[in-house]
């Protein structure tokens, strides 16, 4: 038995190897195949593939390879100066050492090129797609994702000048990539854009569970930014009214949702968990990029907390609350203009909701301090332990209490931005007038004193964007957009930088980058 046995396992053995020098058996046939060919054909494929582009949007500021990726947005402006350091943010305000070799840059250059090859794909998979597939449902689905590819290319453009422009799926390697001017790149992005907006559904028309979905407001907000960059003043002051006259969105002018009837003020509700959202009474919300705990995909490890909440827990007497924001480690630090001078009084946006200033003793097994107000601290302790912040980004998940992640959705787009935007279109056509009038609006909510026509100069609106959007707006894109970086910087935050000059305006494209792409001519920018 045992030698029949050894025998069949011969011949087994045998056959296999004589089946195996036959062609036909290297050649594969998969039962099945997932790519855009075969997946972009039904709504089902397309839902799946508008995901799977959100998911890769929502890393633009979700990561957490790079610790301190965040700062590069706000250290080395106006706004902030260095925390906890931990590294890429680190030639953000020290610009000597922003080089081609630059990791930041990289990350988000790559970022940009794969958000834009997702909306090619699906771009180009609606205009293929069967005709069994309403019409409608391809323009809108189109539409969503030359959203996206437009924002991608703003991004892009804003930050680093002439870019690659690729306007369909790259499936095979390419080393042939050149510049595209930045006149053409605008051309593109407003054409997007327009094409998108009469696609996109109303906010009104989303449910609950499309929350989260690309809508007109996002695409005429985006536009109206696009316009103020290109210096079409008067149509980016046409499409922010008409977005605004929608009476799709509203200014929060009241409390609401899940704390109102906890000490607060309607500013500070916008940005607690359960309140973020339209479907959770957040009307002024434009654009949310939405995370959710105890959902599969829902959380990311993004860094926002640990970058604007300071470490008062590292301070004896102190322990984590969520009072106090959770676990943050101060890895950036408001400026000294944004702490001191910014806020005139009386401001909502300044009150103890919204900067957290004062910090009290609140570990109860220390009596000696507990309740007592933190002072007399020195040095790092009031750079990244005891420092105000924004609570923007307060969040505390007892069950997680070293807080890994942020599970707060992420505000891209609100109604006060909106008013903001159409206060610099009508400032640069010299309405002042009405530049004021559109900032009151905002003043009016945060009880502020209002501000007549001859106040209002670029410089003050960019105060009044620092006083409504901090720890929202990325600040380094506002101040390049308005070619303010170098002057605001040197001037109001000055002691925090090194080496900032007017090449800075624009990033290094990655030399990586530029190695691979040797059949092509991905000339660097100048002075790096």
């Amino acid at each position: 038995m045992k030698r029949f046995a050894l025998a069949f396992t011969a011949l087994l053995v045998t056959a296999q190897f004589m089946s195996s020098c036959k062609k036909d058996y290297l050649e594969e046939n998969p039962a099945s195949l997932y790519t855009p060919q075969t997946v972009l054909v039904d709504s089902l494929g397309f839902e799946s593939s508008m995901a799977g582009l959100q998911s890769v949007v929502r890393e633009q500021y979700t990561r957490s390879d790079e610790q301190g990726l965040l700062g590069m947005m706000q250290e080395g402006t106006d706004v902030a100066i260095p925390g906890q350091v931990q590294g890429a943010e680190i030639p953000y305000y020290n610009y000597t050492l922003l080089n081609a070799q630059d990791q930041a840059a990289a990350v988000m250059w790559s970022w940009a090129y794969r958000t834009i090859n997702n909306c090619n794909q699906i771009i180009q998979g609606a205009a293929t797609a069967p005709a069994t597939l309403r019409q409608g449902y391809k323009n809108r689905i189109s539409a969503e994702a030359r959203f996206f590819r437009a924002y991608a290319y703003n991004f892009l453009v804003t930050l680093w000048g002439d870019v690659p422009l690729v306007d369909a799926p790259v499936t095979s390697p390419r080393t042939d990539f050149t510049r595209t001017p930045v006149a053409d790149v605008n051309a593109f992005i407003i054409n997007d854009l327009t094409t998108a907006i009469p696609s996109l559904l109303q906010a009104s028309q989303l449910s609950s569970a499309a929350s989260g979905r690309i809508t007109r407001g996002a695409a005429q907000h985006l536009l109206g930014e696009v316009y103020l960059r290109t210096k079409q003043n008067a149509l980016a002051e046409q499409v922010l009214q008409a977005l605004i006259s929608s009476n799709q969105y509203k200014l929060i002018m009241a409390r609401y949702g899940v704390r109102s009837n906890q000490p607060g003020d309607y500013f500070s509700d916008m940005f607690i968990i359960g309140n973020q959202r339209r479907s959770q009474g957040n009307t002024e919300l434009i654009w949310g990029i939405e995370q959710q705990l105890l959902v599969p995909g829902g959380t990311t490890s993004a860094q926002q907390r640990r970058m604007w909440v300071p470490a008062y827990y590292n301070i004896k007497g102190m322990a984590l609350a969520d009072s106090l924001g959770g676990r943050g480690l101060g890895r950036l630090r408001l400026s000294n203009w944004v702490d001191y001078r910014l806020y005139t009084s009386p401001d909502m946006r300044n009150s103890k909701y919204n900067l957290k200033r004062r910090f009290y003793y609140n570990d109860a097994t220390m009596p000696a301090t507990y309740g007592k107000r933190v002072t007399g601290l020195a040095g790092s302790d009031t750079i990244y332990n005891i420092t105000p912040y924004t609570t923007k980004w307060n969040q505390f998940d007892p069950s997680d209490t070293f807080g890994f992640g942020t599970i707060k959705d992420i505000t891209m787009m609100r109604l006060g931005e909106t008013y903001l935007l159409l206060a610099e279109a009508q400032f640069k056509q010299g309405k002042l007038a009405e530049a004021a009038a559109s900032i009151n609006m905002l003043r009016t909510r945060a009880q502020a004193p209002q501000v007549t026509a001859s106040q209002i100069d670029l410089n003050f609106i960019l105060d009044e964007r620092a006083r409504e959007l901090i720890g929202e707006e990325q600040r380094r894109i506002t101040l390049v957009r308005t070619g303010t970086l170098v002057e605001r910087t040197l001037r109001l935050n000055g002691a925090s930088v090194t080496g900032l000059t007017e090449k800075n305006l624009l990033l290094p494209i990655p030399q990586t980058s530029i190695d691979l792409n040797n059949s092509g001519n991905l000339a660097q920018n100048p002075g790096y």
